[in-house]
């Protein structure tokens, strides 16, 4: 290995920037009981740099030493207490090495500040790295640290940079034969531990084993990592193990996968991928990321770090990798992400998700009840959003019911329950599911032994545009004004005659004005007062809801208010009209009769202006 040393040139001082030296304050003086992260986050940089350098020589070979191995190199002396990390990568300049290890994005800075300040007791590895700090954990182990490096321009001067953990770094002239970077730790007393090739060989098997390029000690005598792609493996010669912790190093997620899916091909298209269903719609603590990456490689060089069309959009939780013989190493990202070979990819995998989580479905209800709990918002996504899997994605649908109690429901079990004569899904928006359990619009179906889809999620509404029939039946809201139900139900007795129940509709009428579209009696409330329906067409109103639950203005198409004659309020109402036409407690009455609708829904746009109202109708109540 070459040895890097310094010139005579006077070292130049230069002071962190202040979120800096809070980020090595806290590294510094942690007492983090997973310290060898330290040694994943470097050689994840040293892994970056090699990436680097070779997508570079796809179409630059006036570089410096171009036949040089592309190779990580790794030293201990445990007398001195050093680990020497060497790459072969991309290097850096003098610039470099001040703007890439003097300055931290301050958004991310501030973050991790805050966490680790506040005490938590995450784990090292689930925080550090998530905000460009990784190379600041070396602070844990060490009490200096020099970084000599030259960059892969043949014109390029060699330069170091080294530090001591407090609020300044040095920057010097530095000799240096060969391109890429050399990083040099003093290790503290109470880190000497890892100045030994046991630990360090332990650390790459754990956080690095699969790190695209080899990693040797000493040397180069021997190589630590098995560098073999997990995915260019056969999946009867991977262990469950080995996919946990290619999982691990792809995305620093301390929980383990809900499911992987190995996949090689030949035809249609050459393809080795692994792809991973995380346990968690949030992974990390701070972070709180919900989107996946693929990572393409094109024979085994990664060509593009996120590939976003490698899978339909309602699958951008998924993690994982895709490498392909096929596709040409120096072709650039609009190229990659409309080419031919790419299109059949995209369909090999979404094709392979589908039958995947179909399986998992049918064979582990409980494991697809906690996927569907993380994820089923991005399958409603996908009912809306593609036609030409709507099918596969119908499926994998799962709702509650007000018969199903705890339990989600297909819509293939819902048909297999409909009663004589139902030639509809019938389905509930609500706010909650406890709102939907307790809606007005319930009456008549219980009456009837009616099964109703209680629909409570924001993305519903959305997925209701794709989502109009089901082998033969039509989608049908509650809600609608025209609604007639298969199957008898007792008549409910009206409390009232038609003209005392007639003054009500008309002071309802008179209080509510443009609020309401119409004021009538209704025919199939049983047990509530009042219900609001709408004969408009559907999406208009789910939509509005999504703006609603979104907390944005939604202006509230008027719809009509249905009064049950049948009920004992709505009749006392109406005979307090009759024996006081001015009666302003039933005024106050019908207005939080309508607020009471709109609550129920989801729908009030303000429910504290109903206090005051609420107090002097409890006042009233208390006077008898």
């Amino acid at each position: 290995m070459t040895t890097d040393q310094t010139t005579a040139q006077e070292p130049e001082a230069l002071t962190f920037k202040a979120e800096v030296q809070q980020v090595l304050h806290i590294l510094a003086h942690s007492l983090y009981t997973d310290r060898e992260i330290f040694l994943r986050e470097l050689i994840s940089n040293a892994s970056d740099a090699l990436n680097r350098m070779q997508f570079e020589m796809l179409t630059n070979r006036e570089v410096l030493d171009p036949e040089a191995e592309l190779a990580i190199r790794i030293e201990v002396d445990s007398e001195a207490k050093t680990i020497t990390i060497s790459d072969s990568g991309t290097g850096m300049t003098r610039e470099d090495l001040v703007d890439h290890l003097g300055t931290i994005a301050q958004s991310s800075a501030r973050a991790f500040v805050q966490q680790a300040g506040e005490g938590h007791k995450a784990a090292a590895s689930e925080i550090i790295g998530q905000f460009g700090v990784g190379f600041y954990s070396v602070f844990m182990v060490a009490d200096k640290v020099t970084v000599v490096s030259r960059s892969f321009r043949p014109d390029a001067e060699a330069a170091m940079w080294a530090s001591v953990g407090d609020a300044t770094f040095q920057i010097s002239a530095a000799e240096r034969a060969q391109r890429g970077t050399t990083i040099t730790l003093h290790l503290k007393e109470d880190a000497a531990e890892f100045a030994n090739s046991w630990r360090i060989e332990q650390i790459i098997k754990r956080h690095s084993d699969f790190v695209a390029f080899p990693i040797y000690m000493g040397d180069g005598d021997r190589q630590l990592n098995q560098q073999k792609a997990l995915w260019r493996r056969a999946p009867r010669e991977v262990e469950a193990e080995q996919y946990q912790n290619l999982y691990r190093q792809l995305t620093l997620d301390a929980d383990a996968p809900l499911m992987q899916i190995h996949l090689s091909t030949d035809v249609p298209v050459d393809m080795h991928s692994i792809l991973f269903v995380p346990a968690k719609r949030e992974r990390g603590l701070i972070e709180r990321r919900i989107e996946g990456k693929v990572k393409l490689y094109s024979r085994k060089v990664l060509i593009l770090e996120e590939a976003k069309e490698i899978l339909p959009n309602y699958f951008r939780f998924v993690e994982g990798v895709v490498d392909s013989e096929d596709l040409p190493l120096n072709v650039s990202r609009e190229a990659v992400q409309s080419s031919p070979v790419m299109q059949r990819i995209r369909k090999t995998l979404t094709s392979r998700m589908h039958r995947e989580l179909n399986d998992l479905a049918s064979q582990d209800a409980a494991k697809f009840a906690a996927f569907w709990h993380e994820f089923g918002v991005f399958i409603k996504e996908g009912i809306a959003t593609d036609y030409e899997h709507r099918n596969e994605l119908l499926k994998l649908l799962r709702f509650h019911s007000n018969r199903s109690g705890e339990e989600l429901i297909t819509l293939e079990q819902y048909k297999s329950r409909i009663v004589d004569g139902q030639t509809e899904i019938y389905y509930l928006l609500a706010s909650s599911l406890e709102g939907g359990r307790t809606s007005p619009h319930l009456d008549p179906f219980v009456a009837r032994g009616i099964e109703v889809v209680i629909m409570h999620d924001i993305m519903d509404g959305f997925m209701l545009s794709g989502l109009r029939d089901y082998e033969g039946l039509k989608l049908r809201n509650v809600d609608e004004a025209d609604l007639e139900l298969p199957g008898e139900a007792e008549a409910a007795a009206p409390q009232v005659d038609e003209a005392t129940f007639a003054r009500i509709v008309e002071r309802a009428k008179a209080v509510l004005g443009e609020h309401v579209k119409d004021v009538r009696a209704s025919t199939l409330l049983r047990d509530s007062p009042a219900r609001l329906v709408s004969d408009d067409e559907g999406m208009g109103r789910e939509m509005q809801r999504i703006q609603q639950m979104l907390g944005r203005e939604a202006e509230q198409t008027p719809r009509i208010l249905e009064l049950n004659p049948a009920s004992n309020l709505i009749a006392a109402l109406a005979r307090r009209l009759e024996n006081d036409p001015d009666d302003a407690v039933t005024t106050a009455a019908i207005e939080q009769l309508y607020d009471n609708t709109l609550l129920i829904e989801g729908m009030h746009q303000n429910p504290a202006t109903m206090v005051p109202r609420i107090m002097q109708l409890l006042e009233a109540a208390a006077r008898g």
